[in-house]
């Protein structure tokens, strides 16, 4: 089966995704096929619980790997230089304020995979996301949520921040 489609990922989120496969396939694995021989050591394996989850824990790991695998063979990295810095895109830092209530929200416009809300990732595929893209400073955006249209207007348009972590030398 070849998956064609493309996956929008950060730098910061391939280089999790092929941390992910390398624990996958060096740590995991090893764990799972230990799991799988004490188990066959208990005697008849028909009959055997605990080989029979690690069986399933094999079965879940392999196409975890197999799906991370697609997915890092699929990614196009997101390059800040591919956009118009006034403009929202992929990868900037975005500060919107809710017209009705006053509320400024921050977060960073990710793709589908990297979105995690809880930590200011928001996906270019939500409902808000989708509206800011290509959107400029001063802007305002209407977008229908569960509590009916919110009103947005974007402050602020920025690249990702660096990152602190360096390693030292």
């Amino acid at each position: 089966m070849n998956n064609t489609n493309e996956l929008v990922l950060t730098k910061e989120g391939l280089v999790k995704l092929e941390e992910e496969l390398d624990d996958l396939k060096t740590v995991h694995r090893r764990e799972v096929n230990e799991r799988i021989r004490q188990a066959k050591e208990f005697g008849d394996i028909s009959e055997n619980a605990e080989y029979e989850d690690a069986k399933q824990e094999q079965a879940f790991v392999e196409g975890r790997i197999l799906k991370v695998e697609t997915m890092i063979r699929n990614a196009r990295i997101i390059d800040e230089s591919d956009y118009v810095s006034d403009e929202v895109h992929l990868g900037a830092n975005i500060k919107v304020k809710d017209l009705k209530s006053g509320t400024v929200l921050d977060f960073t416009i990710v793709g589908s995979t990297e979105a995690d809300p809880a930590n200011h990732r928001l996906s270019n595929e939500s409902p808000l996301g989708r509206a800011l893209i290509g959107k400029k400073k001063g802007e305002t955006v209407d977008v229908q949520t569960p509590r009916g249209v919110t009103a947005y207007k974007i402050e602020s348009i920025g690249k990702k921040k660096a990152a602190a972590k360096q390693k030292a030398s």
